[in-house]
């Protein structure tokens, strides 16, 4: 995958737009997802995604890939919707869209509203967390990133990263389990 990577991004500093497109293809979904589950606004998530593809583009002459492309765009992501909330707290608007579900397989109608309503339940107990706790569950299970790389992205110690992670999944059980006892 680093190896297809690279020789995308080199295609792409010759111009070749077909690189280009494989590489969002290949990525997209999963920043998008991503974004979702940080802002918790479906359209903020998607302008995140756009971003971040739009940057790259700009930048991709002068672009050095030192690691996998994957985990660049992750950080990147992550990076760009950390700035999305701090302009929303300036900002004040309090006006937030219900994260949707980017992808279902799920065909059956009645398995459709299940999941549906899980995913609503999920999206409404993720909101209620700090965020630096949503961004380092997110970051590990949505972005697969390791501790050490969210404690060098969130600028703190990796047993605090790994901490945030662990207070973030207990606090999400403790609400979710609330929820089903209510």
């Amino acid at each position: 995958m680093i190896v297809e990577d690279r020789l995308l991004i080199l295609r792409c500093k010759y111009g070749s737009s077909a690189a280009f497109q494989r590489i969002y293809e290949k990525y997209e979904s999963d920043l998008r997802t991503l974004a979702a589950s940080l802002l918790e606004d479906k359209m903020d998530a998607e302008d995140v995604a756009q971003d971040v593809f739009i940057s790259l583009l700009r930048a991709v002459e002068k672009f050095e890939l030192r690691s996998n492309l994957k985990g660049y765009l992750i950080t990147c992501v992550a990076n760009k919707s950390r700035d999305y909330v701090r302009k929303k707290q300036r900002q004040r608007s309090v006006a937030v869209n219900q994260v949707e579900p980017m992808i279902s397989d799920v065909n059956e109608p009645v398995q459709l509203v299940v999941h549906s309503e899980e995913v609503r339940k999920l999206s409404c107990a993720m909101k209620q967390l700090p965020y630096e706790q949503r961004e380092a569950v997110v970051l590990h299970l949505h972005g697969d990133m390791k501790f050490k790389a969210i404690a060098r992205f969130q600028k703190v110690s990796i047993k605090t990263a790994h901490s945030r992670y662990r207070h973030g999944l207990d606090k999400l059980k403790s609400i979710l389990d609330d929820e089903v006892g209510a």
